[in-house]
């Protein structure tokens, strides 16, 4: 199938840029049954107002009787906040789960300029849980850094 020039120049134009971006680090852990954690990324308006998922990370390829959703539940807060009234997998915020290392989000281009609270909440299967948040003005920059199941994030421009 042949596209115009325009056609592709439209492709591009219409792309979203983002308003910045998260850099999550998933820690090398040294235990015997290592599992890569599923793990959710939010924002939350600081005055208040509805969790804003940026990215859900999971068991997608998991069917079955119980597929990779089921356990979306065990990222406790993310679920409360939004998880259980989404439908998965979400268009650009869902993926596989991540393997140790750091990994780039991008923050959606129509998230409004202002005060926000970041979360980032991970769970892993015969490991633990931990959530993360921190204060952030967008557009801007801000850090976070977890104790075991997260390491450190850096929210930049």
């Amino acid at each position: 199938m042949r596209h115009s020039p325009l056609a592709l120049l439209g492709g591009i134009i219409a792309a979203p840029a983002a308003a910045g971006t998260v850099t999550v680090t998933i820690p090398r852990l040294n235990v015997a049954e290592y599992h890569r954690p599923y793990v959710a990324v939010w924002l939350e308006p600081a005055a208040g107002g509805p969790a804003r998922t940026v990215a859900v990370w999971y068991d997608v390829k998991k069917g079955g009787s119980e597929p990779g959703t089921k356990w979306l539940s065990d990222l406790r807060t993310w679920w409360r906040k939004s998880g259980r009234s989404m439908t998965l997998p979400a268009n650009g915020i869902s993926g596989a789960t991540r393997a140790p290392g750091q990994h780039v989000i991008p923050i959606p281009a129509d998230i409004k300029p202002g005060q926000y609270v970041l979360h980032v909440e991970a769970a892993r299967e015969t490991g633990g849980r931990e959530i993360v948040s921190t204060p952030v003005t967008l557009p801007g920059a801000a850090r976070g850094t977890g104790k075991g199941e997260l390491g450190a994030f850096i929210i930049s421009r």
